[in-house]
């Protein structure tokens, strides 16, 4: 390793950046445009402060010696985006309660980009309205690529202010308030903690080891980080483990009719596997 540097932060070249972004693109699929160049210079600075190392090849040097280092999944951690609200695109919750009550109480859907756990939480508020509470166990498997903000899904803490746009019923149904220090902090009833199985997962994996087929599969504002090879790979293989009729649930901003994939769309990037 080379000497540690104290003030200015590392610089990085661009060759470093395709190091980087050939690395993320191997081991999560996520293409690294040059633009993002500022993103990772801020992320992973602060990386390399903890570990004081002086530059950044000595952080890939790192990486790249050990193809299974604790380090990876810290580096994926840096670079992924958590974007997320409850009921974000908000007319997907009416779609999924719909095709929830005419499919019945076995209804189970994946999450496949859980984030800190708005999405997942809203799907089971979603599900429990449409057909009531679970008796065979977690109806949501919620994943993500990402351990940090899988840890924050699973407590279910959040601001009081991240709840503001839910009705004053799911607050008070779903939700304990915090006193004291915690008085701006809501934490999810712990009578509902077990209607979602939180894992962590890598979309790019060769295998998954989830409980499938899955009747709806949510996986928002991912794709739009793929290329379309990957895009297409990753279509394939929920077409695989959906049921006849289920749904695939995506980001406003991602399309795939010019893909080679089993599904229609239904309209408002709902899109429905062909039966």
């Amino acid at each position: 390793m080379t000497e540690r540097y104290q003030h200015a932060p590392p610089e990085l070249s661009g060759h470093e950046l395709d190091k980087i972004s050939q690395l993320i693109y191997q081991r999560a699929g996520i293409v690294l445009s040059n633009h993002k160049r500022d993103m990772v210079l801020n992320r992973l600075s602060r990386r390399l402060r903890e570990l004081k190392l002086q530059g950044f090849t000595d952080y890939i040097d790192l990486l790249t010696s050990n193809h299974n280092s604790a380090e990876w999944q810290v580096f994926i951690n840096s670079l992924t985006t958590n974007l997320t609200s409850f009921f974000r695109e908000a007319y997907h919750f009416p779609v999924l309660a719909k095709h929830a009550r005419a499919r019945g109480g076995m209804y189970n859907v994946w999450c496949a980009a859980a984030s800190t756990g708005e999405e997942p939480w809203s799907i089971a508020m979603t599900l429990e309205d449409a057909l009531g509470r679970s008796i065979t166990g977690p109806r949501i498997l919620a994943t993500d690529i990402d351990t940090d903000v899988l840890k924050k899904a699973e407590q279910g803490v959040y601001r009081l202010a991240d709840i503001s746009n839910l009705t004053e019923q799911q607050k008070r149904t779903w939700f304990l308030r915090g006193t004291g220090e915690q008085k701006d902090k809501v934490k999810i009833k712990q009578e509902y903690r077990n209607c979602i199985q939180f894992r962590q997962l890598n979309l790019m994996a060769a295998q998954w080891d989830i409980p499938a087929p899955f009747d709806a599969i949510f996986c928002r504002n991912v794709m739009i980080y793929f290329d379309k090879d990957s895009q297409e790979r990753l279509l394939q293989r929920f077409a695989k483990i959906l049921k006849p009729g289920g749904l695939l649930f995506v980001g406003h901003s991602e399309h795939f009719n010019n893909l080679n994939v089993p599904f229609r769309l239904l309209g408002q990037s709902v899109y429905c596997l062909a039966e």
